[in-house]
């Protein structure tokens, strides 16, 4: 075989990997080729090839090196006047920016793609880019921007009789009226995709809108109809053996049967979401399914299997941001975690209801540690899990029985044992729901003390993790503020007397010189509104 045969035999073994979405194989077949090409003269194959190795890497994982690839095919349309490519390369440059997080940067190369597609007269390029900045802007929260995004590409695929294109537009706007609340515009753009999908017999198209319009469905407060059109895509998908789009199937079902009111059968129908992709390796899916499902056990006050479910959405988001795999991961993220913050306080107001003496104790445990964590540098997510942590933190006194925690007089030895034992068993509880953060150490030196006297385990100063010592003093200061069955609430400066006498004993005294300063402007501000000044 010569070497021209070669090499079309190299991008045929790439082009076959492509098919079955094997990206080492394409690498190595495309950095094959690339080799065989003549030191001169097939500059539009070199450029060419070098764009496919850049998507090759960037289906690996590997931006550095998709960049490097896509930067030097860009030298060489720019060197040889291949504007058509130029464009297709400076798109693949912005996603990269994108999925790094650049969305400034991500957004001028698209519209530098843009304009070398107008250039070059590349009207499909032109249109598919008006759908990534379209998508930008969504991600944004920009969603007029983003919807003449979306109708701009719309209106070009349609002068180009590219029916795909303009489903794929459509269903875009679709998403996003409903989103805003615009159920009729929402319920046009699916009708539209759905006969554009019926005409080109686009199977998956026509089940991936019959979702859409369950959600719709739902929406209008129209359960039985939602369910009649996830009856539609389980038809569809089954029959096109699309396991993929089946495990979305059943996780849309099982919102649909939560929404009726059918726990049992919701749940089961996210168990199989799951288990199929977990079987096609979807990561997205299960994530997805795992959310839904934890804010379906939230519902039935199951807060324990709430969290579980909503942390290994939370690892799995994760992990897909670290690969760069989505691209509106922090808005995912930021969700995930204000519904286990929320199931937290529910769990945490649920432990208390046991305490006669308890009521809203967690939750203002959880604004004090908040506070004086971020006095202390503490920022963005680590400052949601110190708050989940403080409304945990007694999660261990479920397993103490109410005639312990409600006693008036003074508790037996044994009874003293029992409850010293809650730190413990409320860590190893947490320990067990895979928070992103070490809120079960939290936990635990809750009741460690400064001078090593405290338990479970005698921690003395820094040994203590500092998310304790600061969840010590939240704590200390809210059960003095509180009545109690053997005393009445202090005032906020007869506590902070109190806990100026156990600084350097039981509180780290620099944390408490922080937290006495916070307390005392908190007061300040409180007497100012009580008497109307501003």
């Amino acid at each position: 075989m010569n070497e021209t045969g070669k090499l079309a035999a190299y991008l045929e073994a790439a082009e076959s990997a492509e098919r079955a979405g094997s990206w080492d194989e394409v690498l190595a077949h495309c950095e094959a080729a690339f080799s065989r090409l003549p030191v001169e003269g097939d500059a539009a194959s070199a450029a060419k090839l070098l764009h496919r190795i850049g998507e090759a890497h960037q289906r690996r994982g590997d931006l550095e090196l998709a960049e490097e690839a896509y930067a030097a095919s860009l030298a060489v349309s720019g060197a040889n006047r291949f504007g058509d490519l130029a464009g297709a390369v400076l798109r693949r440059l912005a996603e990269v920016e994108r999925l790094r997080g650049r969305g400034d940067r991500a957004e001028a190369l698209y519209v530098e793609a843009y304009d070398a597609a107008r250039a070059a007269g590349d009207e499909h390029l032109a249109a598919t880019l008006e759908l990534s900045l379209g998508a930008l802007a969504d991600v944004r929260g920009e969603r007029e921007a983003a919807l003449g995004r979306y109708g701009e590409a719309l209106e070009r695929f349609r002068r180009l009789r590219d029916e795909p294109g303009a489903a794929r537009a459509l269903a875009e706007m679709g998403r996003i009226h409903a989103a805003s609340g615009d159920a009729d515009a929402a319920e046009s753009c699916y009708n539209e995709v759905f006969e554009l999908a019926d005409r080109l017999h686009d199977s998956v198209m026509l089940g991936c809108v019959e979702l859409d319009r369950a959600m719709l469905f739902l929406a209008r407060g129209d359960p039985q109809n939602a369910r009649e059109s996830c009856d539609r895509a389980f038809e569809v998908f089954g029959h096109a053996d699309a396991g993929g789009w089946l495990s979305a199937t059943y996780r849309t079902y099982g919102i649909v049967f939560r929404e009726m009111g059918k726990p049992h059968l919701a749940d089961a129908h996210f168990a199989r979401a799951i288990e199929l992709a977990e079987a096609h390796r979807d990561r997205l899916m299960v994530a997805e399914a795992e959310a839904e499902r934890g804010v379906l056990h939230a519902a039935e006050l199951r807060y324990r299997e709430a969290i579980e479910a909503f942390n290994r959405a939370h690892r799995l988001l994760t992990e897909l941001a670290a690969r760069r795999e989505l691209l509106d991961i922090e808005r995912r993220l930021e969700a995930l975690e204000a519904n286990c913050l929320r199931a937290a306080e529910a769990w945490g107001a649920s432990i208390e209801a046991a305490d006669h003496h308890a009521a809203g104790h967690c939750r203002r445990v959880a604004e004090h540690a908040g506070a004086l964590a971020e006095a202390v540098g503490f920022s963005g997510k680590d400052l949601v899990w110190i708050r989940v942590g403080a409304l945990l933190h007694d999660v261990g006194k479920a397993s103490i029985p109410a005639a312990v925690l409600n006693k008036p007089g003074k508790l037996s030895p044994a009874e003293w044992a029992l409850v010293k034992d809650h730190t413990r068993r409320g860590a190893e509880l947490v320990e067990r729901l895979g928070f992103p953060w070490p809120v079960a150490a939290m936990v635990r030196g809750l009741h460690e003390h400064w001078d090593g006297g405290g338990y479970p385990d005698g921690l003395r100063g820094e040994e203590i993790p500092l998310s304790g010592r600061i969840l010590c003093i939240a704590d200390v200061y809210v059960a003095l503020t509180m009545a109690r069955s053997y005393r009445p609430a202090l005032s906020r400066e007869e506590a902070l007397r109190v806990m100026a006498q156990e600084a350097g004993r039981v509180l780290d005294p620099g944390l408490f010189a922080k937290f006495r300063k916070l307390a005392e402007k908190a007061g300040a501000k409180a007497e100012m509104v009580e008497h109307g000044r501003p």
